[in-house]
């Protein structure tokens, strides 16, 4: 059966067409909505947002980092400055293939696998858009050839940047320090000082001496330049800026020459001096042994100097002055006199008969004096001119521990100074408290005996010995040690002088301070175990030599210089103070494993004291000839500290 053809119902088909119709102009209308509502967001209620986004497409804020103070000596001989070099550079995400960039940029100027190591630490440290050196102190060729082939290397551009620079090289290093890369804890210190921000566009901070002390003085406040940049990133104009301000200028305390003379003196020898102007507290020189040149650490270390630095059995970048701790041996031994007289103890014409050794009550043991056989009679002034180490054995035990300790310390014995350079040692003034808290043991009377003459415990730095000496030359008056005297505020061109600082006023009476500074006196003179320091000096010398051990002797033992190792033999001291008046300046010197203080360390204080109070100069090195031996030579070179 044939079926019907079905009609079209029109009417049914014009309703879903109407019905689609609607929905997609209902879905229409909902596009342009949501369309509406995006563009009202986008233009009205996130306009500055956005604006700022597309701002910063255009405009760019670039840190302009501040000039670093400048540092010189009391003189205005310049200490640290500042100046321009060129510097390639490579901003890391506008190269494409950095590692044959570098290699071609290799073909026009010499790149070291040294300089790639150190841009290769900066890169890691920082992000891709920051332009990075990879190699500084360009000369003016190198800089034209790159020039005339700039075109080939996109993200890589030469700029001009303030370098710092210590010109006297190793001359004065541990006062000065020097200025390093920042680095990843500097920034976490920085963070917690809330001073990141002023170090933005900067790359250096001071890592040691003045230079780190003074950081926030040195340094200045940086400063911004908003400017317009191109699609290839590149500022094609400046809109607004705010200028930075230049760091303070310091001006020390130190005579560059007189360090230089102290440094010379020195020659190859391992030590440590400090010089002080006993009235001020101003620190005329500071030396410590071997020394390094700053400017290594400047543009980056590499690595073969670092490890030559670092591994070095000599440890020249150890501050010896500040943190090198040794027993004071016999230039303890004027404190402990004093000690002894303000406690009314060995007061003149009170004296022994030095036997050459001391035996402590129920014992059998002998603590014996450097001279075999004994000094004789010996008072108190005549016990620090020849450095009777009986006297003050006996001397200590009368004393005791507790009153000795609380009394030298006043001179700054076993706590820092307070000098304005991080680092310093307090060294260690030891009491009975302290062993017991340290070795959990009882302190022993023995160990009081050998405390009188500056051994066992007792540990002290050049630094305290020469404050203790200046403290003894200003008659009790404490004075601050410091090395910046003034500090310039560029901006302004005002100087503010840094006022010297009483720390303590100690009670001491005038004739305990006669009889030590007339034994002091005598120590210079013929007979005393510096004679030969004190010879034709032209003013009066108050001084005291000393001997350190370094390793221990048997009871029964002679110590021989011949058969110990040179780094085991003694440490040579020596502490002084001239004109004896006036002091003008106190001295503190030590020369590691020099032997004897007189002979060692003494001449160097003395060319210190001649340049400083009659401006004269040491004399020009000469060929050595084996010396005349004369009886008053024998006496000298056999005489002990």
């Amino acid at each position: 059966m044939r079926r019907r053809p079905e009609l079209k119902n029109y009417h049914h088909e014009l309703q879903h067409f109407k019905l689609r119709l609607i929905v997609l102009g209902g879905i229409v209308l909902l596009g342009f909505g949501i369309l509406i509502i995006r563009f009202y967001f986008l233009q009205i209620t996130a306009y500055d947002h956005y604006h700022t986004l597309a701002e910063n497409n255009r405009i760019s804020v670039i840190p302009v980092a501040p000039t670093r103070g400048i540092i010189t000596d009391r003189n205005g001989t310049t200490i640290a400055h500042n100046f321009f070099v060129y510097a390639l550079e490579i901003t890391p995400v506008k190269v494409e293939d950095l590692d044959k960039t570098i290699a071609e940029l290799s073909k026009l100027v010499e790149i070291s696998s040294n300089d790639i190591k150190r841009f290769n630490k900066l890169k890691a440290r920082n992000h891709g858009f920051k332009s990075l050196p990879i190699r500084t102190h360009l000369n003016e060729v190198e800089a034209a050839k790159f020039a005339a082939n700039r075109f080939r290397f996109p993200g890589v551009e030469i700029k001009s940047r303030l370098f710092r620079h210590y010109p006297n090289g190793k001359l004065g290093v541990h006062i000065a320090g020097y200025i390093g890369r920042i680095n990843d804890n500097d920034i976490t210190k920085l963070k917690k000082e809330g001073a990141l921000s002023n170090y933005k566009g900067s790359d250096h901070i001071g890592k040691s001496g003045i230079e780190q002390f003074y950081e926030k003085r040195l340094h200045g406040k940086a400063g911004f330049q908003q400017v317009e940049i191109n699609a290839d990133g590149k500022a094609v104009r400046v809109l607004s800026s705010t200028a930075p301000v230049s760091g303070d200028n310091l001006t020390l305390s130190v005579d560059l020459k007189l360090q230089e003379i102290a440094e010379k003196a020195f020659g190859e020898r391992r030590g440590a001096l400090v010089a002080i102007q006993p009235k001020t507290g101003e620190i005329l020189a500071l030396v410590s042994m071997p020394t390094f040149d700053p400017n290594l650490f400047v543009g980056g270390i590499d690595t073969t100097n670092w490890r030559r630095l670092n591994e070095s059995e000599d440890k020249p970048m150890i501050n010896r002055a500040l943190r090198g701790v040794y027993p004071p041996g016999s230039t303890f031994k004027p404190f402990v006199a004093l000690a002894g007289l303000e406690a009314g103890k060995r007061m003149p014409p009170f004296h022994i008969k030095d036997p050459g050794y001391f035996i402590l009550p129920n014992s059998t043991h002998r603590y014996r004096d450097w001279k075999v056989g004994g000094h004789g009679f010996v008072d108190i002034k005549r016990a620090i001119t020849i450095s009777c180490d009986t006297f003050f054995y006996g001397l200590a035990i009368e004393l005791g521990i507790e009153k000795l300790s609380t009394f030298v310390r006043h001179f700054g014995f076993g706590k820092k100074t307070g000098i304005d350079i991080k680092g310093e040692n307090g060294g260690l003034l030891p009491t009975p408290e302290w062993k017991m808290r340290r070795y959990k043991k009882p302190w022993y009377k023995g160990e009081t005996v050998i405390v009188g003459i500056g051994q066992g415990y007792t540990l002290t730095t050049p630094m305290q010995l020469a404050y203790a000496t200046a403290v003894l030359a200003n008659r009790g008056t404490a004075m601050k040690p410091h090395l910046v005297t003034a500090i310039t505020d560029v901006k302004t061109g005002e100087t503010t002088p840094i006022k010297p600082v009483v720390t303590e006023q100690i009670a001491l009476t005038e004739s305990n301070l006669e009889t030590v500074k007339a034994a002091m006196i005598d120590v210079t003179l013929p007979g005393g175990t510096a004679s030969r320091v004190g010879r034709n000096a032209g003013y009066s010398i108050a001084a005291k030599t000393g001997t350190a051990q370094v390793i221990g002797i048997k009871q029964n033992e002679k110590y021989d210089e011949k058969n110990i190792a040179a780094r085991h033999r003694d440490h040579a001291l020596f502490i002084a103070y001239a004109p004896t008046d006036n002091p003008q300046i106190a001295i503190a010197a030590i020369v590691e494993n020099g032997g004897h203080g007189g002979s060692a360390a003494g001449p160097i204080a003395r060319q210190l004291m001649d340049y400083y109070l009659l401006g004269k100069l040491p004399p020009e090195p000469i060929e050595k000839k084996a010396p005349k031996v004369t009886e008053e030579a024998t006496v000298e070179a056999s005489a002990h500290d």
